[in-house]
């Protein structure tokens, strides 16, 4: 097949949605459309003792959520499909804020009781922020929830979208009777038995045929006439272009849990969603067809087999081809570099891969060399843009409870903070190690890894803090930096690539600090232009 054609047949996408709106689940069924599994397991039902395919860390299972992102890849229709599963858990906000620089499109799923919750409205405008196009999946329609249209609404008016349903619900929750394919003009019929991997659909070319009738009885019949008629009437009809240039979103309705209405969907996003796009690097704009190799790192997973230390690193190839054992150019640190067994993925199983092409997702070996945001290319220098780090929202200082243990900690912490979990800071007055993370939930998963994983025990004790911003001087030779380092002395840190950072114990303090030294710009996210 010839390299435009490869292309053309990728479609890379994440999925996002708030914790518990049924995003896992429908990672699940996709693969069991992609025949990549053969029976979905469930993430809350303990019945079940499968758990769900994407999550693989010991915690997660635990927990019933899923904390890192996991890579999928499938087959279907002849396209090659990556997905990205994303952690919904707000305190992972930041591996999601990452994984949405790496894909293509985005699926994001609500649900139908509680609409557009906190997290959706986050990670949505992100996806605005970059014009990523994105199609609504409205799940748990075999639930008792929110009326369709007044759902459409509070999507339009709470995430800002421009919305045309492409499928649509007859009934809900006891009275759930199927769903009517706007985009293919059939009828795919409910019956509420999950065990039935595909549902069979029933085709209506006209929706006035008395046929209906006999399917889903009269009064149904009538309302989902009315229903589509109003539908027309107030939204506008489906436009491709407008949807890949994220200005319109097309929105379905189902339920993952049950295995309905996930088809359509699927069908649907091969046919319209973007192939790989071209990325901006800060040099220039970088197209997917050009022949020269470039990615970059967008995750980094430590131990992703606990017998052996070894860490993933997690790259999306923007152009070119990634062939194995070929010599790439790390940017960063100028060094050639060769990858004898890059991994495809699925889920917790990998297999080596010979040639990737732009919009799949390689798993490289790496020994502490990459870092996130790091670019590969056959030469050129190259630095793709958008992979910041936030000013956390919680600090605590670790501390080593093993002192026999200190040389694993450190290296434990080390390749976590590379990972991205959380950010390490080093005061600079004593150089206590203070950890900031975005959620306090990390603090957990951070102390469960290190013992599970390094072998090493740490406590923490709080450590007041605000906010962490990076401190930008305008001359570092300048009286006034000088005064503000000196005064500002046990508030400084260095975070782990040596940038100064202020550490403001509150808004007041920070406020005033901006005022008496105006020549030294504090910012909140690490990668300021």
């Amino acid at each position: 097949m010839s390299f435009a054609k490869e292309i053309q047949r990728r479609r890379t996408f994440g999925i996002i949605s708030h914790p518990d709106a049924g995003k896992t689940t429908l990672t699940e069924k996709l693969l069991l459309f992609g025949g990549a599994i053969q029976e979905a397991g469930a993430v809350k039902n303990n019945k079940i003792k499968k758990t769900a395919t994407s999550d693989f860390m010991e915690i997660e299972r635990q927990r019933g959520i899923s904390v890192a992102t996991s890579v999928l890849a499938f087959l279907y229709k002849d396209k090659k499909i990556n997905i990205l599963d994303t952690p919904g858990h707000k305190d992972f906000a930041e591996d999601t804020f990452r994984t949405l620089t790496a894909v293509d499109s985005v699926i994001v799923v609500i649900d139908v009781a509680k609409g557009v919750e906190e997290q959706t409205e986050k990670l949505v405008e992100v996806c605005r922020m970059r014009n990523i196009p994105i199609i609504v999946f409205i799940n748990k329609l075999d639930r008792e929830g929110k009326d369709a249209f007044d759902l459409l609404d509070e999507v339009e008016q709470k995430l800002g979208l421009s919305v045309t349903p492409l499928s649509f619900p007859i009934g809900m929750g006891y009275d759930f009777k199927g769903i009517y394919n706007i985009f293919e003009k059939n009828i795919n019929l409910f019956s509420g038995d999950s065990k039935k991997n595909i549902e069979d659909t029933i085709a209506f070319d006209d929706i006035n045929n008395p046929e209906l009738e006999n399917i889903i009885g009269s009064k149904a019949a009538e309302s989902l006439r009315e229903d589509l008629e109003l539908i027309q009437g107030v939204y506008p009809s489906f436009n491709k272009e407008e949807y890949l240039k994220g200005v319109q979103q097309p929105v379905f309705f189902g339920s993952a849990l049950n295995n309905f209405g996930v088809r359509e969907l699927l069908d649907c996003f091969i046919d319209i969603a973007p192939s790989p796009r071209p990325k901006k690097a800060e040099e220039r704009l970088v197209e997917a067809s050009e022949k020269e190799m470039s990615g970059f790192v967008f995750k980094i997973h430590a131990n992703m087999d606990p017998k052996h230390r070894d860490r993933l690193a997690f790259v999306k190839v923007v152009s070119g081809t990634f062939e194995r054992n070929k010599p790439y150019l790390h940017v960063r640190s100028d060094k050639k570099l060769k990858f004898s067994s890059p991994n495809a993925f699925f889920a917790e199983k990998k297999e080596i891969v010979d040639v990737s092409y732009p919009g799949d997702i390689v798993g490289l070996h790496d020994t502490g060399n990459f870092k996130i945001g790091d670019t590969l290319t056959e030469g050129e220098i190259l630095h793709y843009k958008g992979i910041p780090s936030f000013s956390p929202e919680h600090f605590r200082y670790i501390n080593n409870a093993d002192p026999m243990k200190s040389k694993q900690l450190y290296k434990g912490i080390d390749q976590l903070m590379d990972e991205g979990v959380a950010q390490l800071f080093t005061l600079e007055m004593n150089g206590r190690k203070v950890i900031g993370t975005v959620g306090a939930l990390q603090f957990e998963v951070i102390q469960y890894r290190l013992e599970h994983e390094y072998g090493a025990k740490c406590s923490y004790e709080n450590f007041p803090v605000y906010k962490a911003c990076w401190v930008e001087a305008q001359d570092p030779k300048n009286e006034e930096f000088k005064e503000f380092k000196r005064v500002k002395q046990k508030f400084l840190a260095k975070d782990k690539r040596g940038q100064l950072v202020f550490l403001a114990d509150s808004q007041f303090s920070l406020q005033m600090t901006q005022q008496k030294y105006p020549s030294v710009k504090l910012h909140f996210v690490s990668e300021f232009d």
